[in-house]
């Protein structure tokens, strides 16, 4: 589950049925990580049951995590060495890609391929997926680490684009690169 999770409401979450709560907002305080909350979010709720959202948007040719309804800019550049700093506190990130989310025109290949780089724990890329080439993309850039999640394009969501049905085929059949 995600938007709101708190300190205050991320046991309730999981007890009510979600398998993880996914956080960003509310670990950052005043445009900065707050280390405390996320300490103490994983010590109530565990690592395991964690994702961290490190929504982002590109400024001077780097990524700069953006909370807020991706309004405010943070501190925190996602680059290598803060993505090894944060697996330690969740199982896996959520990676919007701001720029580009909603707008179907593709993904943020540079992102994706950084992320590769970068995560030492899984990763769900959001933002741009216009086709199932785009899936197949991230599946092979990403070497099986990196997940993609499609959206506005998805005929469940009113999009033309991307079958529902062809996306659980190909998650049926894919195998990853070697």
């Amino acid at each position: 589950y995600g938007g709101g999770v708190t300190l205050d409401n991320a046991t309730a979450w999981l007890e009510a049925g979600a398998s993880q709560v996914i956080v960003t907002s509310w670990v950052f305080r005043d445009g900065t990580l707050d280390r405390q909350r996320l300490a103490d979010l994983v010590q109530r709720v565990g690592k395991e049951r964690r994702v961290l959202d490190l929504s982002c948007r590109k400024r001077d040719g780097r990524y700069w995590v953006v909370t807020d309804r991706w309004q405010r800019f943070t501190s925190l550049e996602v680059a290598e060495a803060v993505c090894h700093d944060l697996a330690g506190s969740c199982s896996e990130f959520l990676i919007h890609a701001v720029d580009v989310e909603g707008l179907c025109r593709g993904i943020d290949l540079g992102l994706v391929e950084s992320l590769a780089r970068w995560c030492p724990i899984p990763a769900t890329y959001a933002g741009g997926a216009r086709s199932i080439d785009d899936l197949k993309t991230v599946q092979r850039v990403g070497g099986g680490r990196i997940h993609l999640t499609i959206g506005s394009a998805l005929d469940l969501f009113g999009g033309s684009d991307v079958r529902y049905a062809d996306c659980v085929e190909f998650t049926r059949t894919c195998t990853l690169p070697r």
